[in-house]
């Protein structure tokens, strides 16, 4: 998965003084499809890893309660299907797949990429590609397998644990998140520069800075989410068990108890 505005290859600057250049314009199919590339990255894609980094799971730290109710909340939306269809699971799938088609075709990885360093550009692509994994992966085994979370909201805080339980999976969770958070921070940053919304280079260096912290933002937030799943104990996850039948019927009587206040 390329990044956000990755979608092209860092033009050769000459003179460094003026930053990285705005994209031109273009035509054909392939312009339009590296544009679309590029803005998905930030909306929807973007969108979604904000919301689901630095606010569902961080809703984890307030413990199994207050996550299982993020859940339920994002379970409940009106039609929650198509929202995730042509909201998540679709613009991830294109962004991702032609990020891997660019990469395939080689297109980046310039020797005079300016002041950023040519390291970060080629970090974003393999940065794109972990990422991409690690969501489809997520997705599925989250979404797709096992118990519903849609049907148990209860049981949600249990199946993350289930996984970051076990070393394999946490590291695989760490390293995931960390390939996201800096794909979607520089991300942020490629995409201004490149459809000129900051330019210059010292407009380019301080905004560097702020997508720089807003990385360290998102890994702080998803690591202490992470260690919010580790330091709890087990909890029930699989449906027909006491525990999470308990907290199941204490959420299906909720709204009649505060109903006849």
């Amino acid at each position: 998965m390329a990044s956000a505005a990755s979608s092209t290859a860092p033009a050769v600057v000459k003179d460094a003084t003026h930053g990285v250049a705005p994209l031109r314009a273009g035509q054909g199919v392939s312009f339009l499809l590296r544009r679309l590339h590029s803005l998905s990255g930030i909306v929807p894609v973007g969108a979604f890893l904000f919301e689901h980094i630095l606010i569902s799971n961080s809703t984890a730290i307030s413990g199994p309660e207050a996550y299982a109710r993020q859940v339920s909340f994002l379970a409940n939306l009106p039609l929650v299907f198509f929202l995730e269809l042509f909201g998540i699971w679709l613009p991830i799938a294109f962004h991702g797949l032609y990020g891997f088609y660019i990469w395939y075709r080689g297109d980046g990885n310039t020797m005079e990429y300016p002041w950023t360093g040519n390291w970060m550009y080629t970090a974003q692509r393999w940065t794109g590609g972990i990422a991409f994994a690690y969501i489809v992966w997520h997705t599925w085994t989250m979404r797709f397998t096992g118990v519903d979370l849609h049907v148990y909201p209860s049981a949600s805080f249990g199946k993350v644990q289930s996984e970051v339980f076990q070393i394999p999976f946490f590291l695989f969770y760490v390293v995931g998140l960390i390939a996201a958070s800096w794909h979607f921070a520089y991300g942020i940053w490629l995409f201004s520069a490149k459809w000129g919304i900051v330019s210059g280079e010292k407009a380019q260096k301080r905004f560097l800075i702020v997508c720089l912290a807003f990385f360290f933002v998102l890994t702080g937030a998803g690591l202490a989410s992470l260690t919010a799943f580790r330091s709890r104990p087990q909890q029930p996850y699989e449906p027909g068990t006491a525990g999470l039948q308990s907290a199941q019927a204490a959420k299906n009587q909720a709204p009649k108890n505060t109903g006849g206040r």
